[in-house]
This record gives C-alpha cells, structure tokens and sequence, in this order.
C-alpha cells in the first residue's frame, strides 16, 4: 500500500493483500489455461468502481506493476533497478540526469519504447486537464512540471528527447531522492495510441510491465500472462488470476483456491501458534507505514494547536492496540516507520497524559466551548469503525467531547479529502512509496504539498525540509528530518496511531516470496514448484 499514495493508509485494514490493484481489459473469447491452474499464481481481489484507480498518473494505490512500468523499479530487497532506463548519467551538479532506454523495451503490441512515449506520459500526469493529485508529488522536481500543471505552458521544459533511445530530464535542484520517485505509477509509461483509444482505454491496456492482460469477466475473473518478450525475460510463472469477489481470503486459502492471501490481526494468532498446521507458511514483516487521523488545521477548534495537543494527549495508543488491533501493531509516536532512515529511537512523543489533556484543553482559547466536531471516514451507511469508535470514546471520556462520524463512500474517499470535502477530523495515514525520509515528512506536511490533507503550515518546517531536500551529506540529511519530525510531533496536525504489522499465507510450492514492506513487482520474481 505504499504510495502513496499514493497511498492513503487506513489502519483498520492493515493488512498486506496479495492481490492485484485495479486491473483492466476486456473479456476475450476463450480460456488462455484451457481449465489448468497448475501453471498460474491465484490470488483473490475486488474491482474498483472508480475509474481513476486504473489510470498510473491518477491511481493512488501502488498501480497495476504487472502490465505497467517505469524506467526505474525496487527488487524485492528495495534496491533501486534499472527497467526501461537500462543505464543513466547524472551531470556534475546532480540537475540533468541522462537515461538510455533499452533496446528491446517493447510495448506488449510489440512496438519499441521511446524517449517520447516517457515524455508523452509525464506530460500528460502534469496536465491539468487530467487533474492528477499524484503528479506535483513524483513529478514535480522536474523543470517546467508546476507551470504546465497550472496551465501555464504546454510542455515540461525540462524534458528533452536527445534521439528515440536516450532521455534527458533536467530537475530543479540537486535531490537525492529523486529517481526514488520514478519507481511511482504516475511516471509508468503509456502508448499515446491506447490512451486515445477512447475513455475505458485502461479496459485494454497496451503496456510495458511483466503480464499482459488475458482476459477479463468482470466481478469474476481477471487472467493475465506472461510476456514473451519482456525486456528483463520472460517471468517464471506463466499465469496470474486473480478471482473477484470470490469470498473471504483466509477461507478461499484453506480450501486451496487461491495460493498467497493477507490475514487481519484477529486471524493472526492462531497461525501464529507453533501447532497451528499451517503455521510454517504464515510470513510476517514490519511495514513501513504509519497510521495517523489528520486534524484540519484551518478549521475550528484545531486551528489551537492546545486543542490538538490535547486530543493527542487525550489518546490512550497502547489500549486502542491492545483492542482495537489486537495487539498487532506497534505504537506511532512520530511520523517516521520502524525500517526507515531517519526512524528516531528518542523522540520526543505526545504521550498519553489526560490530565495535561484537560489542562490544555482549558487553556486553549475555546476552553470546554468547542463548536460541533465532525469525524470523516471511509464507510458505507451509518456504521461506524472500531478505530473511530475507540477514539470517539476516548476523547469523550477524558475531554467530555461528543463527537459525530460521517462516513464517506470508500472508492472517493481520497478524491474528496483532497478537494477538502470532510470535517474537522478525517482518517489518514501514510505507507511509504519509496525508503526516504523526505517521502513522510516532506510529502505530507510541508505547506506546498498537495498531500497536505489537514493545511498545515509552518514556515520553520518548510524551511528545513526545503534545506535537506538538496542536503548531500546524508549524516546531516538524516538529522534535518529528525528535527522536522520533531516539529511536526510538537505542532500535532495529527494524531498517530500506530505502525502496521504484515500475516500473509504463501503455498509451499510458490517460490521466491520476499515479504517487501514498498510494494515492489513481486510476481516476477517468483516461480511454482510443485503444485
């Protein structure tokens, strides 16, 4: 789930999917396995009913990495790979990179991958007529990607095709993190032709990535194959399907119709259990995600930083995991994941303290006078979350506030939290996009950034982070975060919760499984054996 958004992470559903996010195609005549499984890796997922999400420059889940990519990717380990770009030059200060595309990159018609087609796609990410919230965030360090998103001109001066094979892209100062954010899906790749092809070009997507897309019946069935002639070979395993709406995961795993699936915590424990038969294929892993409910700044009564702090103070972290996730979890004090550089050991957290809670709740220039709270989240109907509801219950048992929920429909959710369509509170969260301070602290809170949900602003934080984004010496680098985070604890424009924790089953006979806390394109790497 990184991305990131792109990535909005919900705590209550923490749990490492292994399914394939928002495909599409078009059902075609015939079974490519003609009845065989023995040859695919079957998964369980659902459909979207947004058509957004299928799209890699509007998408803000971790995009379709089977039929997509990029000119740069993760392996499993998190080490940064070339794909597209088979190699890349940097010029002395670190502001024009120099990518040379591979010779036998293809789309999967089999026409050759250009440097125009990458210009082509990020200029249509950076268009404002597409709207992408995504495209400022992973594009924006280019020269002239904010004047043609706010319509200020008609291409990225920063880009420049040298000949068909070799791509030069100027940025805008020099960032160390900057090819980190190309492996997001808003710098995939596209044919202009396909995108062309009508509105539901997505439905028959001509792409780059590993797979191409078999066959698609909808609410039921998307197959996908291996490419041929994918410009790394052809991958190990010659299907992937992923069954929709099929039933629950765990169940469908135990009756041996699907091979990998995500358990939740409350599944957790009895896999957990040495005598439990299929204890020996449960992975678990540490993801690099935090949890947090954002407070909007600009909205009465949280534009008093006391009554954030207070709301903060008034949480009881270690009772919300005991009960609301089982214990599963690891308490957020501070932005930054356990795993990721820049993770501070000694942080200064905001603990849980109801007395001080009240103290500066009184001292706040509303006093116990609050105006009415609203709390937006993710949901269908009246029906109200465990997590929401834990905390719902705590502030008005140590504050005595009343707080009322709004549920908004899940597939716009994100959509209308970015167009500011919610309350005074509003269900967040963060799963990293690539290993990188700068993707936490600089993407989500510094006031420029369109990530910035709740409007937080402070001109001594964005000062630092705009220093350590061109910071090179990393010991510093990695200081200058520390401190930012630090504000941000301080300045509590939200409200952390806690880190997620990841229970995936994995058949014996799927081989070469790496538990990734980035979601990287893990199907091509592995291969069956056995089944």
């Amino acid at each position: 789930m990184n991305r990131a958004r792109k990535t909005l992470f919900f705590i209550t559903l923490v749990v490492l999917i292994a399914v394939v996010p928002g495909l599409a195609a078009n059902a075609s005549d015939g079974n490519p396995l003609q009845g065989s499984l023995e040859q695919a890796l079957v998964l369980a997922g659902g459909e979207s009913t947004n058509p957004r999400e299928y799209d890699p420059a509007t998408t803000h889940g971790s995009g379709n990495k089977l039929v997509f990519s990029g000119l740069v990717s993760f392996d499993p380990h998190l080490n940064l790979t070339p794909e597209l770009a088979e190699s890349w030059d940097t010029n002395p200060d670190g502001t024009v990179y120099t990518f040379h595309l591979r010779e036998n990159a293809r789309f999967h018609d089999g026409r050759p991958v250009t440097a125009q087609d990458v210009i082509y796609s990020w200029e249509r990410a950076a268009s404002p007529a597409l709207q992408s919230d995504t495209a400022l965030t992973y594009l924006g360090d280019i020269v002239g990607v904010r004047e043609m998103n706010a319509g200020q001109a008609e291409h990225i001066t920063g880009l420049e095709a040298l000949d068909a094979g070799t791509l030069q892209v100027t940025i805008d100062a020099p960032k160390p993190y900057f090819l980190l954010k190309l492996t997001y899906p808003t710098a995939f790749v596209l044919d202009k032709a396909n995108v062309d092809s009508g509105e539901e070009w997505f439905r028959t997507p001509n792409g780059t990535g590993p797979y191409r897309l078999a066959e698609w019946l909808r609410f039921e069935q998307i197959t996908y194959e291996a490419n041929p002639d994918f410009y790394l070979g052809k991958p190990s395993i010659p299907y992937v399907i992923v069954k929709l709406y099929s039933g629950v995961g765990i169940r469908l795993y135990e009756s041996n119709e699907i091979d990998m699936t995500g358990i939740s915590y409350f599944s957790a424990e009895r896999f957990l259990d040495p005598s439990e038969p299929l204890h020996d294929e449960l992975v678990t892993g540490v993801g690099l995600c935090t949890g947090y409910v954002v407070f909007d700044v600009t909205q009465p009564p949280f534009d008093d930083v006391k009554v954030r702090q207070a709301f903060s103070m008034a949480f009881d972290r270690q009772k919300y995991i005991d009960v609301v996730l089982s214990g599963r979890a690891l308490p957020a004090i501070g932005i930054y994941p356990p795993g990721l550089p820049g993770f501070n050991i000694g942080l200064r957290g905001m603990p849980y303290d109801p007395d001080r809670a009240r103290q500066l709740l009184a001292e706040s220039k509303y006093g116990n006078n609050l105006p009415p709270i609203v709390y937006t989240d993710a949901g269908i109907g009246s029906s109200i979350g465990a997590d929401v509801a834990a905390m719902a219950q705590m502030w008005q048992q140590v504050l005595g506030v009343e707080i009322m929920v709004e549920n908004l429909e899940p597939n716009y959710y994100y959509e209308k939290v970015i167009a500011g369509q919610h309350g005074q509170i509003f269900g967040g969260g963060w799963c990293a996009d690539y290993p990188d301070p700068e993707n936490f602290a600089d993407v989500l809170f510094h006031s420029g950034s369109a990530q910035n949900t709740g409007d937080y602003s402070n001109p001594e934080l964005d000062a630092l982070l705009e220093l350590a984004r061109v910071e090179q010496d990393v010991s510093k680098r990695i200081e200058m975060y520390q401190q930012a985070e630090q504000i941000i604890v301080d300045d509590a424009p939200v409200l952390f919760t806690a880190h997620s924790l990841s229970y995936q089953l994995v058949k014996p006979y799927v081989k070469g499984y790496v538990f990734t806390p980035i979601d990287v394109p893990i199907e091509r790497y592995m291969w069956l054996e056995g089944k």
